[in-house]
C-alpha cells in the first residue's frame, strides 16, 4: 500500500506552524486541509487528551460562527498524535491567508470565559474530559510562539 501524503513529511524537521497538507476536489470544488502544528513533533510532549478536546470545542464553535469563515468550515479537530489539528476550509489557500484567522481563534480560545461550549452530557460522549486552563495557556503559547511571528519555515512543510 501506498504510503499518504501526510506520513511522507519528515516529522524530525517539521515546526509549530501553519502547513497546508492538501487540496482536494470535491465535485471540481477546492478543499483546503491545515495542518495547524501547536507541538515539535517527536521533540516536546504532546497535548493531553482534556485540553485538546477543549480547543476542539472552542475552535468549532469560533470558527462555525464565524463571519467569513463559517460558511466555508467543514472540519476542525484534532491530529491522534496529539501535536496539532487539522482545519478543513471549502476554497483554495496558502497556509499565509488563514493566519490572521488563526490568530483571532486562538486569541478568542486564550481570553474564554465560563462554560465551554458543548461541554454538558446531553451535548458531549466525554464532556468531563476538559481543561480550560491548560487550553488557553497551550493558546496563547501557540500565539506569542507560532503565530504572532510566523516565518516561512513555519508556513511550508520541509522538504
Amino acid at each position: 500500500m501506498e504510503k499518504i501524503t501526510s506520513f511522507t513529511i519528515d516529522h524530525l524537521r517539521l515546526v509549530p506552524g501553519v502547513y497546508v497538507s492538501r487540496v482536494d476536489y470535491v465535485e471540481g470544488n477546492p478543499v483546503t486541509t491545515f495542518d495547524l502544528r501547536m507541538t515539535s513533533p517527536n521533540d516536546e510532549p504532546v497535548m493531553n487528551t482534556a485540553e485538546v478536546h477543549t480547543i476542539e470545542h472552542l475552535a468549532a464553535t469560533f470558527l462555525r460562527n464565524h463571519k467569513d469563515y463559517g460558511s466555508k468550515t467543514i472540519y476542525f479537530g484534532p491530529m491522534g498524535c496529539r501535536t496539532g489539528f487539522y482545519l478543513l476550509l471549502s476554497g483554495s489557500y496558502e497556509s499565509k491567508d488563514i493566519v490572521p484567522l488563526l490568530r483571532e481563534m486562538f486569541t478568542f480560545i486564550e481570553e474564554f470565559e465560563g462554560e465551554v461550549p458543548g461541554a454538558s452530557p446531553k451535548d458531549c460522549g466525554n464532556y468531563l474530559d476538559m481543561n480550560l486552563p491548560m487550553a488557553k495557556y497551550l493558546a496563547k503559547k501557540y500565539l506569542n510562539e507560532v503565530l504572532n511571528n510566523i516565518t516561512e519555515k513555519q508556513l511550508k512543510y520541509p522538504e
